[in-house]
């Protein structure tokens, strides 16, 4: 496991849900003069879809190297096939990270953009409507509650490095040249600055930073003294995180969890199961019910944040290709936090008490939900859901 290598001199920009997020990345590749990585799980076919598309042809047709990664499972066989089909006659190189499963269950949930070296864009944004759900494609009640980073300064070379070595990865390499990969990778070097806006990326993957996401939440959280706000829309970590949830709050730490309900019912239940542990340990939890929530953020006592793709839970933690931004800036952290705070007023705190009422039942579903999770994920994990 490595830990975060922090960069300085980084400038941050918080963009909150697709009306922030696409108009900038629209401009963003509009602006291109040589060359755009962007890896996405999802690659709707919506209007959203449609206008991110013909900015990257357009780009293309300028001279731009283009280079686009979507997931296989994520966008779909269908619609990864058409796409490919599409970019391919418009000039924009496309490659699908593990189709039919070839390489195991592991998908790439990474929501990266680089362009020209310059600028770079991480968060939970898939390129699809924001007023549709995610699976269904039905109207939402409002915009999708989402968040991710625009990054200019030192930290674009980190990211750059990053999509380039994806991008190699999933082209065909021998194992001698993946092993070069490799190691140039584990050699970037470490720059330690107490400058403002530090900032790193943390990436997950099943070779060289299989915990990492996992032990950045682990060292701010073992560092709070104060507040832990966390956003995220499905909640099923390993013990040791929930531990370290439970500890903070024991030692006094004000500890919100703001988790997204509603979509999978599967997934809410076993959320229900951590709920009376959560909260006899002094654990806040709200459930947030507005609208789809897909955030994956966090501010630890308003000095340490993270935005990225990560959910938080066995499939993000321990089994896809994730990446987070984490930052220290208190800036940054302070608008995040004021973001979190939004949405916690518009969320339904849970109480130790409602779940005296709960049917009997319903407790015992939530307990077998649990134990159903934990049984797949100690397979696809290889008993690492810990």
């Amino acid at each position: 496991m490595r830990s975060v290598n922090y960069i300085a001199k980084n400038n941050l920009t918080l963009l909150h849900g697709g009306a922030e997020f696409f108009p900038a990345l629209l401009a963003a590749i509009d602006a291109a003069t040589s060359e755009i990585y962007l890896e996405t799980y999802i690659f709707a076919t919506d209007d959203i879809g449609g206008a991110i598309k013909s900015a990257l042809k357009r780009a293309a047709e300028r001279g731009v190297t283009v280079r686009l990664i979507t997931d296989w499972h994520g966008t779909g066989r269908r619609r990864v096939n058409a796409l490919r089909l599409d970019c391919h006659g418009g000039g924009v190189q496309h490659r699908s990270f593990n189709p039919w499963f070839r390489r195991g269950v592991a998908r790439s949930h990474r929501k990266i953009c680089v362009v020209d070296r310059s600028v770079a864009f991480v968060g939970g944004l898939n390129i699809n409507d924001d007023l549709l759900d995610d699976a269904t494609a039905t109207p939402l009640a409002a915009p999708r509650w989402d968040f991710a980073v625009m990054v200019s300064g030192p930290l674009v070379d980190v990211i750059q490095r990053e999509v380039e070595a994806q991008w190699a990865r999933l082209g065909k390499l021998d194992l001698v040249s993946r092993i070069e990969l490799y190691k140039e990778l584990r050699a970037t070097a470490k720059i330690a600055s107490r400058d403002p806006a530090l900032a790193g990326l943390v990436v997950r993957d099943n070779l060289r930073n299989r915990r990492t996401i996992q032990r950045a939440y682990l060292q701010a959280l073992g560092n709070a003294r104060k507040s832990v706000l966390l956003a995220n829309p499905y909640f099923a970590p390993g013990r040791k995180l929930r531990n370290a949830l439970a500890s903070a709050a024991a030692r006094g730490v004000d500890v919100t969890l703001l988790i997204g309900v509603g979509q999978f019912p599967l997934q809410d239940s076993v959320a229900h199961s951590f709920y009376p542990k959560l909260l006899k340990s002094g654990v806040k939890v709200v459930e947030y019910r507005k609208t789809q929530l897909h955030a994956k953020i966090a501010v630890v006592d308003d000095v340490w944040a993270t935005v990225g793709s990560s959910n938080y839970d066995g499939l993000s933690l321990f089994v896809n290709q994730e990446a987070n931004v984490v930052i220290k800036d208190a800036a940054f952290s302070r608008i995040l936090r004021q973001k979190i705070e939004h949405g916690i007023s518009e969320g339904i705190p849970v109480r130790l008490e409602d779940f005296a009422n709960i049917p009997w039942f319903k407790r015992v579903w939530y307990g077998i939900s649990y134990l159903i999770y934990k049984s797949i994920m100690r397979v696809v994990t290889l008993g690492g859901y810990t």
